[in-house]
């Protein structure tokens, strides 16, 4: 792999050899690999994106050529992103994708969250660059109307079951507050803490730019602002590192537009309900043998995450009588067994084996590989011994149809308890899931 690069390196001017090359952790979708390229003017560093398979890739709206030249525009127009240095061909034998100058600094969430209030202003700066980026220019980028997504979120639930009550409960939600057309800008569409480089508590640049498309600059403040992206910090709804006013006011005095609550609260609801099917769809991925990948089956369980957070989003419409009333009985737990181990303990056991035997041998990605490996066995013994099935047809069918509501006596007790089964099982660190126990069964 390393002469491969060298030949593309050579190709986009900066000869030398290839050192260091190792593949980074994270990435839902797509790969990235770090290497060093040495030449007369000294080790140089740069990060090879590509995809998983042509499979995965042709399957997107917006495929690497389109998302190296909008990185290629935003860098020109001064948004803070990376330099792309030369785009991959067949000849080359790398696959499918390109390389860019590495950016400084880190994407790792910890470090962005401890970062002074100066990094709250540079990502709304970014952000307000990224949306002046101008549209016509741009026309391959693919465009979002409000009414058309949520069809096509109805359309992918369908396609993945059609059974899960919380998420037909958000598209019921979307279907009845489509928001009022936008004037079109061009937006990042994974802009959040973790495609975020910060150096230094600095911004350092913008990364990932996968989904890029065309519609409503409201929808990157709001999927920032999402619970899953902020890594623990409940307090802290901007981003995870100040309030959604404080943040639209810094967004609107580098020149993005005024701040709608209303088109904000739609665009929180609508990517939740996004995320909740792009985690289903990794399961589909993978079934399908487009990615075999470990992760793609451990991400499909996140699922459970956006549920809960669709509901603590949406649970206020309820009427009172419904938030006060208690959460339904819960199913007792089958006591311990005396005999043979169970299913669950044997695979307590696999993963107690790995941790002491195999973990201090690993390191880089094969060691986070192994953390995949044991949050899914996780997974599967507490589906075992405690998880409900989160799958109603029926129920999901009765919601989209509006046959029940979050008014039906009973209905978002239910709810609170399913969401609370299916996420203690399958994400019990999730940090929201503390909070919501602590609301739901001591209201």
């Amino acid at each position: 792999m390393e002469a491969l690069l060298q030949a593309v390196m050579r190709r986009a001017g900066v000869p030398g050899s290839i050192s260091g090359l190792k593949r980074l952790t994270g990435g839902a979708n797509m790969e990235s690999w770090l290497f060093a390229c040495a030449s007369e003017h000294g080790d140089q560093r740069f990060v090879l994106r590509r995809a998983p398979s042509p499979e995965w890739i042709a399957a997107r709206p917006l495929n690497m050529a389109g998302e190296a030249e909008i990185i290629r525009r935003a860098h020109a127009a001064g948004v803070k992103a990376p330099e792309v240095m030369a785009e991959l061909t067949a000849e080359d034998g790398l696959g499918i994708g390109f390389i860019m100058r590495c950016l400084p600094g880190t994407a790792d969430p910890e470090s962005a969250l401890s970062s002074p209030p100066a990094l709250a202003k540079d990502i709304a700066e970014a952000m307000a660059r990224t949306h002046a980026l101008n549209p016509t220019d741009l026309a391959f980028l693919p465009w979002l109307d409000p009414a058309e997504g949520v069809e096509s979120l109805a359309c992918q639930f369908v396609e993945t079951g059609g059974d899960r009550p919380l998420i037909a409960l958000g598209l019921a939600w979307l279907r009845a507050n489509l928001p009022p057309p936008a004037k079109p800008v061009v937006v990042h569409g994974d802009f959040r803490i973790g495609n975020l480089m910060v150096h230094e508590g600095r911004l350092a640049g913008v990364i990932d730019w996968e989904l890029a498309h065309l519609g409503d600059g409201h929808e990157d403040l709001a999927y920032g602002c999402m619970t899953v992206w902020r890594f623990g910090r409940l307090d802290k709804q901007g981003f995870g590192l100040t309030d959604v006013e404080t943040l639209a006011r810094a967004y609107t005095s580098a020149g993005g537009e005024a701040f709608n609550p209303a088109r904000f609260r739609f665009w929180l609801v609508y990517r939740t309900v996004w995320w909740a099917l792009g985690c289903l769809s990794m399961g589909q991925a993978w079934r399908s043998g487009t990615d075999r990948s470990l992760e793609r089956v451990v991400v499909a369980r996140r699922c459970a995450e956006q549920e809960l957070d669709l509901l603590l989003l949406l649970e206020s419409e309820a009427p009172e009588v419904e938030r006060t009333r208690p959460l339904p009985p819960a199913a007792l737990q089958s006591p311990a067994s005396m005999g043979e181990p169970t299913a669950a303990e044997m695979l307590t056991a696999v993963s107690e084996w790995l941790a002491a035997t195999v973990k201090n041998k690993l390191e880089g990605r094969e060691r986070w590989e192994l953390a995949v490996a044991q949050n899914a066995l996780g997974i599967v013994r507490r589906e075992l011994t405690s998880r409900a099935n989160p799958a109603d047809k029926t129920l999901a069918d009765d919601l989209l149809a509006g046959r029940q509501t979050l008014a039906t006596p009973g209905l978002l007790a239910d709810l609170r308890a399913r969401a609370l089964s299916t996420l203690s099982a399958d994400m019990p660190k999730y940090p929201a899931l503390a909070a919501a126990r602590t609301l739901w069964e001591h209201p």
